[in-house]
């Protein structure tokens, strides 16, 4: 009995086999990136591509799941792709210890792209990049102060409320005239700022930025599966 065994039963051989030629793109391998990356390693993609510039350190050990005693001082890209050979040596995994922003050039297009990145700039520049090339992508929000999973919701960037880093998105993605694209969300007003906290720190918790993670890896399989089509569930009603 193989790895993928129980996920061909419920999925089928065919669409195992489809999620074998599949490629996705992580960019951001830290708190949510890092969930989404082991979710698409553990359902059998074929190729998975890490992008991230960071190494690991001590602070990520709350929520990161390459983030251990063992790893830290490493980069995340390197240690994701050690760990995603360990659950399946078969994976093709490519990683790149890059800053994504608007001057790099990448000459290859993935079937599926998913934004784990914190830069807004960064962001934006992601999110071109994939409407140049057309490359369907999901993208994560504001994780960060937040408690509650089961407010974590998907939809597209245009009908997203509460989240402020999403208010701030979809005022850039208008100037840009960007179009409308999916993403993971939370409708839970985040929680005040603490007088421990930086001014780019935040306090986070695992069962919220993995749960992010987990439904930006499900999303993208879906849509692989389902050839690029959104997900029926996840559609605005007048869609």
């Amino acid at each position: 009995m193989d790895a993928l065994h129980r996920t061909s039963l419920l999925l089928g051989a065919d669409a195992v086999a489809k999620l074998r030629g599949a490629t996705v793109m992580v960019v951001g391998c830290g708190a949510v990136g890092s969930f989404a990356a082991e979710a698409l390693a553990r359902t059998g993609v074929g190729h998975i591509i890490l992008i991230d510039s960071d190494v690991i350190e001590e602070s990520n050990i709350n929520r990161q799941l390459f983030a251990l005693q063992s790893t830290l001082g490493l980069p995340k890209v390197d240690v994701a792709a050690a760990r995603i050979h360990d659950i399946n040596p078969n994976i093709r995994v490519t990683p790149m210890k890059l800053f994504f922003d608007d001057t790099t050039v990448l000459d290859f297009t993935p079937d599926f792209v998913i934004d784990a990145i914190d830069s807004v700039p960064s962001k934006i520049a992601l999110y071109k990049w994939c409407a140049m090339r057309r490359a369907p992508f999901i993208s994560s929000m504001g994780a960060a102060r937040k408690f509650d999973p089961t407010q974590i919701k998907i939809a597209k960037i245009s009908k997203t409320t509460v989240c402020p880093l999403a208010a701030k998105i979809r005022k850039l993605v208008r100037a840009e005239r960007l179009p409308d694209f999916y993403v993971v969300y939370s409708t839970e007003p985040a929680a005040p700022v603490s007088q421990s906290d930086g001014a780019r720190v935040f306090g986070s918790l695992i069962t919220v930025t993995g749960t992010f993670g987990l439904m930006a890896a499900n999303f993208a399989i879906n849509s692989i599966l389902s050839r690029g089509e959104q997900l029926r569930q996840h559609a605005p009603a007048h869609m």
